[in-house]
């Protein structure tokens, strides 16, 4: 070994025993601020959001935005988890990209509660038995997520935040290339990799199942089949990786949201979702939005859907900048709810961190 290569790992093993004391330090403080809360909540994501968003302001590299979040995520994670290990409901089984942004989002340490289906998801928060749920609400590519926006229509859960997970697409199989008769994935998936499928595998059937996960599993059960899934998916049932990186736009990024029971304190960057109805009368949704503009709030989505009591019957999803609490937001959502027919406010919540 060099003398400058000794040199260097010497001052790494320096930093090391630094940063040990520094992140036990901040855990026996986060400990002390969890004993303060007398019994709030222990997860409050407008405050990790502000600690994030702090030290990306100050990161001058070598490491990326993404790695520096996950690192201070994992370590915010380590710290509640003196407190109480939270449990996180999300479509399962393991391998799902609905667990990929749960881990995300929570540092990889909570207790996974795998659900066979969306509804399975919110009642199981709904009842008490997971403290949270991660759930798809819209993609890049696909659009809307229409079962998630069904049920926030239904549901006393409360959106407390909100994940972006860039979405990889994968081949993969325990066959040959040649040998694949039959392609298995989740309906959105297969739609993000369509122009893909066609061009290198035209003719093979392809079959809609319930998630990338299950459709890992069914092609590690069957010869001849394959599955598109995330790399994590193909890992955990021992497939191959085929062919990598198959959707057909390669900034396909899937949001998700944070559901809870509880709502979450402004973080100086927030956004605020809610779904209403209007009567059915000329100009009523333009009349409907006109206290966003009066107001100076930005609408940033708006999204309709059918509403499941009556033929052409429709409810409106709208996303707007700031917070419920902002002056300037209060306003417009109190004029907002004098005009409509009904209106739900979802909640209000940090704007995703990278």
């Amino acid at each position: 070994m060099s003398d400058e290569l000794k040199k260097c790992r010497e001052q790494i093993d320096s930093i090391d025993d630094q940063m040990l004391k520094l992140v036990s330090e901040r855990a026996r403080l986060a400990h002390e601020i969890g004993m303060l809360k007398n019994g709030g909540p222990i997860y409050r994501p407008e405050r990790e959001a502000q600690v994030l968003r702090r030290l990306l302001s100050q990161n001058d590299g070598p490491l990326p935005e993404a790695s520096v979040t996950a690192i201070f995520r994992t370590v915010m994670s380590h710290c509640r988890a003196l407190e109480k290990e939270l449990a996180v409901a999300f479509l399962g089984p393991l391998g799902t990209y609905s667990e990929e942004a749960a881990n995300k989002q929570f540092g990889g340490v909570s207790s996974p509660v795998q659900c066979a289906s969306f509804d399975e998801v919110f009642r199981t928060v709904e009842a008490g038995q997971a403290d949270y749920a991660v759930v798809p609400v819209e993609n890049s590519t696909e659009g809307a997520v229409g079962r998630t926006l069904d049920l926030l229509v239904q549901t006393s859960l409360k959106i407390c935040g909100e994940v972006e997970l860039p979405v990889h697409h994968n081949l993969l199989s325990k066959s040959d290339l040649s040998s694949i008769r039959k392609i298995y994935s989740h309906a959105q998936s297969l739609g993000q990799c369509h122009e893909w499928l066609n061009r290198n595998m035209s003719g093979i059937e392809r079959i809609a199942v319930a998630s990338n996960a299950e459709a890992t599993r069914l092609a590690a059960e069957e010869p001849g089949t394959a599955a598109v899934a995330s790399k994590r998916a193909g890992e955990l049932f021992g497939l191959n990786l085929l062919a990598e990186h198959i959707e057909d736009d390669p900034r396909n990024t899937t949001r998700f949201l944070i559901l809870s029971n509880h709502d979450v304190a402004p973080s100086g960057k927030d956004k605020t979702s809610l779904v209403m109805a209007t009567r059915n009368v000329p100009g009523a949704v333009v009349q409907l939005l006109s206290p966003l503009a009066e107001n100076g709030v930005s609408m940033t989505k708006l999204e309709s859907r059918p509403l499941y009591t009556g033929m052409w019957e429709y409810v409106f999803f709208v996303d707007i900048e700031g917070h419920r609490d902002d002056e300037k937001v209060a306003k417009a959502l109190a004029e907002l709810e004098a005009r409509a027919a009904f209106v739900k406010i979802l909640g209000s919540y940090p704007v995703a961190v990278v």
